[in-house]
């Protein structure tokens, strides 16, 4: 019989951002996954769950949109929201589960984990799900979109400073890996290698199998005694089992990769702070992407078919 993880606090924020990405759509994404049962499935488990509703961006007016940084004061006004409400869950012992919206949300919420970890003298590492590698800056963005440059502002990149003000804690590229990998721009491929980040791209996955290069990123986690934040763009996935991604890729990982990733996180007991991104209602299949969503999101908190020991092996034993 499955047994119940140990119960967690955990805080549900909407970010109904859809500004920072090129196809409009995300901003029903926090709804999508609440009506799919996110909270039901979550509570099932045994789990706390809070929902602090969706976030009110913070005006950010002395901004301005430009070519290279399409609306700017839009998505910073969303990313400040999201900073300070992931820092007060965090203040309160919770773990914020951040339900987007478009990437750029993660500008807010990585942020305020860092400030979080720095405060405590731990060291943070982000696990980064996704088809893209999101680390463009104003320069070497083909598009401007601003949720393809937010793992470069959340690892210190110049050139977005005002979206969230000087005397933030950045992320140690080091600490960084890009995991399901697909699709890298020219110029952001360059400045990867430069910053020495880890990238996991599915040639990787295939080669070697998504359990033995998760638990790579989970032994580096747990030798340091650091906090894990999982960013998890639905694009990850192949499109044929999530049509609800605004920017798909072929060839994703697949149904069991993505539970089996979400199941030994959940097994490591380090991730202490989420985000689901990227869901688009609009282009999904009768909801198909945002229960699958849900199912995975049960699965990184504790949901599974049968109780493993340590070696993997199932336990035949009463």
């Amino acid at each position: 019989m499955p047994v119940l993880p140990t119960p967690r606090d955990i805080t549900l924020i909407g970010v109904p951002v859809e500004e920072g990405a090129g196809t409009l759509g995300c901003a029903m994404g926090p709804r999508a996954l609440r009506t799919a049962g996110l909270a039901r499935a979550l509570r099932s488990l045994g789990h706390a769950v809070a929902d602090a509703g969706d976030v009110t961006p913070v005006p950010a007016a002395e901004l301005a949109a430009t070519a290279e940084a399409r609306n700017l004061p839009v998505v910073a006004g969303f990313a400040r929201a999201t900073r300070d409400a992931v820092a007060t869950a965090l203040a309160a012992g919770s773990v914020p589960l951040v339900l987007g919206g478009d990437h750029s949300l993660s500008m807010g919420s990585v942020t305020a984990v860092a400030d979080h970890c720095a405060a405590a003298g731990r060291p943070l590492f982000v696990l980064w799900l996704d088809a893209h590698a999101d680390f463009n800056t104003r320069e070497t963005s083909p598009s401007g979109n601003l949720h393809g440059m937010a793992a470069a502002l959340v690892a210190g990149e110049a050139g977005l400073d005002e979206v969230l003000g000087a005397g933030r804690a950045t992320l140690d590229p080091r600490r960084l890996t890009l995991f399901g990998i697909r699709s890298i721009d020219g110029e952001e491929r360059a400045l990867l290698a430069a910053r020495g980040i880890s990238v996991v791209d599915m040639r990787l996955i295939d080669e070697f199998g998504a359990a033995v290069l998760i638990r790579r990123v989970i032994d580096a986690v747990a030798a340091a005694g650091g906090h894990l934040h999982v960013s998890l763009d639905v694009d990850v996935l192949d499109p044929a089992i999530a049509p609800g991604a605004g920017t798909p890729v072929a060839g994703g990982a697949t149904y069991r990769e993505a539970h089996l990733v979400m199941e030994l996180l959940h097994e490591s007991g380090l991730v202490g702070s989420v985000d689901v991104v990227e869901l688009n209602p609009f282009l999904d299949e009768r909801g198909r992407t945002a229960l699958l969503l849900v199912d995975l999101i049960a699965s990184l908190f504790g949901r599974q078919i049968w109780a493993h020991d340590a070696s993997g092996m199932r336990s035949t034993l009463g």
